[in-house]
């Protein structure tokens, strides 16, 4: 395959109960039906509040069985809960193997991987680093086995969670330590794949769009397809838009492509908690 093109949606937050999130992604499906990529990766947050609201699950699913290509899913904090952090208080709803099953169940494997266009494309479950639950060993492990097997192929590294703001160092402070791969498992992780031809890293979280390079990695940041959290909650790191983001890989090289579907709209996160 000379050239193959994935589309990467994220934090789609879906719900029966919140029409306005199915409506920017039913924009999202047109778009898909018109530019009919090879493949969508949803990077996570796929539905509004699973661990309290499992019909979330079923729902999201139904949305994307309409997608006209064929769809890789990972799991965000929305769907199995959040990581464990060394600052900050504990989440609300921390991941468990419970939920991750539950989305295993409804959406197939957690983390994959795959080669296309001389690349090797790998899905990881950022929700389980630093949770201590058997699945963290196990995913880091079968990371290790998969990358020896790369020989040389670029790679590309997808996950819900970005794994750092600006730098591996960043210092993870109490009121940002939710929003990055946490630590230790951020530096685990980066040890891993150290010793491969990473290229890429593409993530969602943060309902911001974000395209910069560290070192030799570039790293995006997909926005929410689905709404924005306003700066009185979240300051601008990034852009704040719904939209989505389109690659084209080629053998060694890639393009990147910062997209809005048309019709989608910029919904705003206190406008969706007056219909919750």
């Amino acid at each position: 395959m000379p050239e193959f093109r994935l589309t990467q949606i994220s934090d789609t937050h879906l719900a029966r109960r919140l029409a306005p999130l199915t409506d920017n992604f039913n924009r999202l499906a047109e778009h898909i039906d018109a530019s009919r990529p090879d493949l969508v990766v949803n990077s996570g947050d796929l539905t509004f509040d699973a661990p309290t609201s499992p019909d979330d699950l079923a729902f999201a699913r139904e949305l994307h069985d309409s997608l006209p290509v064929p769809c890789r899913y990972l799991p965000g904090n929305h769907d199995v809960g959040d990581n464990p952090t060394e600052f900050g208080p504990v989440p609300s709803e921390p991941v468990s193997e419970r939920h991750r099953q539950a989305f295993i169940t409804t959406f197939g494997e957690d983390h994959w991987r795959f080669d296309a266009a001389g690349w090797c494309f790998i899905g990881l479950n950022s929700m389980v680093m630093n949770s201590a639950l058997a699945c963290e060993a196990e995913q880091f492990e079968w990371l290790l086995s998969e990358l020896a097997r790369t020989k040389g192929q670029p790679v590309a590294l997808f996950l819900h969670k970005p794994v750092f703001l600006n730098t591996p160092d960043d210092p993870e402070l109490e009121r940002t330590a939710i929003r990055y791969v946490p630590m230790p498992a951020r530096f685990h992780l980066l040890d891993i794949v150290g010793g491969c031809d990473l290229r890429l890293i593409a993530s969602g979280h943060l309902h911001q769009r974000r395209d910069f390079t560290q070192g030799r990695v570039r790293h995006i940041w997909a926005p929410s397809t689905g709404f924005l959290i306003p700066d009185a909650l979240q300051e601008r790191i990034g852009t704040k838009e719904v939209g989505l983001v389109e690659y084209r890989f080629q053998p060694d090289a890639f393009e990147v492509r910062h997209v809005r579907a048309p019709g989608q709209l910029d919904i705003d996160l206190n406008a969706l908690r007056r219909l919750t």
